[in-house]
């Protein structure tokens, strides 16, 4: 993995956690993004205003990132999220990304440890962590969250930060899942619900118990899962898609090779 100079600097402004380059970036997508969704919020008052906090949301597509660093931004927190390589090493875009304080990880390689490392240094310092538990965009055909990897467990179990949850409905329609083309008109309407904090407590001094890592992500995805069904009007399927059971690439695009 290239090594990348990270910032671990504690955060401060307003929101809580910018620098000056998160800033510039917010005020070029913004307004772009309010061009193009109407967003439905619910649930802000939930978002803790300063200190250690984990977001956790479910992932529908390219532009989930930029609608839930939109609303976290706009009530308070800039956050930091631990992204594919691959982002940080695209020109121009990458050195903004990694100068407005987000961290690289190598996926599926002997280096994606370090990234429970670099949440927990991050944490420490009491800033606003964005995580994805699935690892990558849903491979459920009917948009499901999927049986997720159990670093989120870990993270909250080691930390004992609170972990908010926040379920996004839409962004699939704004660009399709795997899809890099943005409906531009009429605008998509996104919602977006902030939960109250979830209770890991249970699982307190066994973050290195395999089992019970399984059962506090499980605990996680199933809050999400059943917000969802709130937005969506309909219940999830009976059986809950397993990345471990599938012969799809466990990352990346796995609709391209499909199309070959």
């Amino acid at each position: 993995m290239t090594e990348y100079k990270i910032s671990y600097a504690p955060p401060t402004g307003k929101p809580l956690g910018v620098n000056p380059t998160f800033r510039f970036g917010a005020s070029v997508v913004i307004p772009l993004l309010r061009l193009i969704t109407k967003r439905q919020w619910i649930g802000a008052e939930n978002l803790p205003k300063s200190g250690p906090t984990i977001v956790i949301s479910n992932h529908l597509s390219y532009i989930d990132v930029l609608l839930l660093t939109f609303f976290l931004y706009k009530n308070g927190r800039a956050p930091r999220y631990l992204g594919k390589e691959g982002v940080f090493k695209v020109p121009v875009i990458g050195k903004i990304v990694l100068a407005a304080g987000m961290v690289p990880v190598a996926r599926e390689s002997k280096d994606a440890s370090k990234a429970l490392d670099h949440a927990i240094r991050l944490l420490e310092l009491g800033h606003c962590v964005g995580v994805y538990p699935e690892g990558t965009l849903t491979r459920d055909a009917d948009h499901w969250p999927m049986v997720a990897k159990t670093g989120l467990a870990r993270l909250a179990i080691t930390t004992k930060a609170p972990v908010i949850p926040i379920v996004q409905w839409g962004t699939h329609i704004a660009m399709p899942t795997y899809g890099k083309k943005i409906k531009l008109f009429p605008r998509t309407k996104i919602t977006l619900i902030c939960g109250k904090p979830l209770d890991f407590s249970p699982w307190f001094g066994k973050e290195e118990d395999p089992q019970a890592l399984i059962e506090a992500t499980a605990y996680a995805m199933r809050e999400l899962t059943t917000t969802l069904e709130g937005i969506r009007g309909e219940k999830r399927p009976a059986v809950i898609f397993d990345p471990h059971n599938s012969n799809l690439p466990r990352t990346g695009n796995f609709k391209k090779d499909k199309k070959k």
